[in-house]
Formats: C-alpha cells, sequence, structure tokens
C-alpha cells in the first residue's frame, strides 16, 4: 500500500524504552477532496530515509499496516494500529503518471455545401 501527499511534519528519531528500540514519525497531509492528515512511523534502521526530506515536499510512501493486542493492568484487551513506512520517495508534483503525446492539430474542412435535408438518415440514433 502507499500514501501520496505533501509532509506536514517530521519528527525527530526518538528512543523507547530500553532496549534502544528507535522511531520517527512524519505526518503526510493527502491530496483529495477532503484532505487527511496521515501519521506514519518509520522504525530503527528506516528512520534515516526521512533525512532528506522537507515540509512541504510531495511524496509517496511505501507502508504497511501493523496492529498489535495489550492486555492493560486492569486485564482489559486493547488493540493498536500503526501505519509503517518502508519507503519513501519524492512524488512526480501534479503531473499525471502517463501522459499521452501531443495530438497533431486537426485540418480544418471547408463548410459541405451539397446537403439534402430530405435524404434518409441511416444512423440508428
Amino acid at each position: 500500500m502507499e500514501v501520496t501527499g505533501k509532509i506536514k511534519m517530521i519528527d525527530q528519531t526518538k528512543e523507547v524504552g530500553s532496549g534502544g528500540f528507535k522511531k520517527r514519525d512524519i505526518v503526510v497531509t493527502t491530496d483529495e477532496q477532503y484532505p487527511q492528515h496521515i501519521l506514519v512511523q518509520f522504525v530503527q534502521d528506516k528512520c534515516d530515509l526521512l533525512n532528506g526530506f522537507q515540509v512541504g515536499e510531495p511524496v509517496k510512501i511505501d507502508i504497511n499496516l501493523r496492529g498489535r493486542e495489550w492486555t492493560n493492568p486492569q486485564g482489559e484487551t486493547v488493540y493498536f494500529n500503526t501505519i509503517q513506512g518502508w519507503r519513501i520517495a519524492k512524488a512526480q508534483g501534479d503531473a499525471p503518471a502517463a501522459q499521452a503525446p501531443p495530438m497533431p492539430a486537426a485540418q480544418a474542412f471547408a463548410p459541405a455545401t451539397n446537403l439534402n435535408e430530405e435524404d434518409a438518415d441511416d444512423l440508428p440514433f
């Protein structure tokens, strides 16, 4: 799966827990009728992939959806979802992905002068 849009925010790399787990968040605003602000998390060695990017840049991020289950101290089971990025690239901007070659200009035709409106029309519509 992928998310495309403009970078709204890039956070610093943070270490979580005592095991040296690293994470870095980025927020991408989609370009659609109702724009969404999507938080994508990069972890461990993937955190460095965000170094060359800046706020306002259009990007395409390849993602995986992650989910996990956790039982809190009260015995309740809670579920968490994470959108995890694994690749990021600069988007092509507003240019379409595939563009047809330009059509040559149509040649001008002289208006028809030999019309006979009483001839039968053989078109089915």
